[in-house]
């Protein structure tokens, strides 16, 4: 099930039509409220977020979601109207998986949505990954540093898993776009380069293991004690 907060009605028949079309279950909502009460009945597979809501913003809500145990690893895409570089670095750095700005062609909303949800299903079928003093296990979507355990935004836990996956390869940005968001962006993006960031100061002084390869991108370094 999708889960889609939209208050422009003519927007959200349109997603919440193809989607279904597609195979592909959803629900739109015009209001907050009506979302959250939603989500005490049924939890989403993958929740279509606006920014520009009535009754609380679409960040706040982003916020709400990543705070909660039990929907801090939802895939979540933000779709908004706002098309500056600064408010799709805001909306990354809050916790989002994917950013999609207005006006969008539906098939690659499509194409976006079912990445995302493939990585979300690959994810828990990987083996273990063991670092120095981090220790990750997919199973359980469980990050540990030193035995404290450390939440991540889904991008975050994907980046941390492919760098272990293969440990002391350089990954381009654009290797990087292509394997964890599942397409290329057009132009400049720091999208990378945030969660590269954020992902660093989550894992504490195993991220230093993430190494910047100047004018390239970055690679894992293994811990050594």
């Amino acid at each position: 099930m999708i889960y889609l907060l939209e208050d422009d009605a003519s927007i959200r028949e349109l997603i919440t039509y193809t989607l279904n079309s597609q195979g592909l279950e959803a629900l739109g909502f015009a209001k907050p409220s009506d979302f959250w009460a939603a989500m005490q009945e049924k939890l989403p597979s993958l929740i279509l977020l606006d920014i520009m809501l009535p009754e609380e913003d679409g960040l706040h809500i982003l916020k709400r979601l990543r705070s909660s145990s039990s929907t801090q690893r939802l895939p979540i895409i933000m779709l908004t109207a706002k098309g500056s570089e600064y408010d799709t670095v805001l909306g990354l750095d809050s916790g989002a998986d994917d950013y999609i700005p207005k006006p969008f062609r539906m098939m690659e909303l499509l194409s976006r949505i079912r990445a995302l949800l493939r990585r979300t299903a690959e994810a828990s079928a990987r083996q273990e990954y063991h670092s120095g003093s981090l220790v990750v296990i997919p199973s359980r979507h469980l990050v540990q540093v030193n035995g404290q355990p450390v939440t991540l935004t889904l991008k975050e836990y994907d980046l941390l898993c492919l760098f272990l996956s293969e440990p002391g390869t350089v990954f381009t940005r654009s290797r990087l776009l292509d394997e964890i968001w599942g397409y290329t962006f057009d132009g400049e993006s720091r999208t990378v380069d945030v969660h590269i960031r954020t992902l660093r100061q989550k894992l504490g002084d195993a991220g230093a293991c993430i190494q910047t390869i100047r004018g390239i991108g970055y690679k894992w370094e293994e811990q050594t004690e």
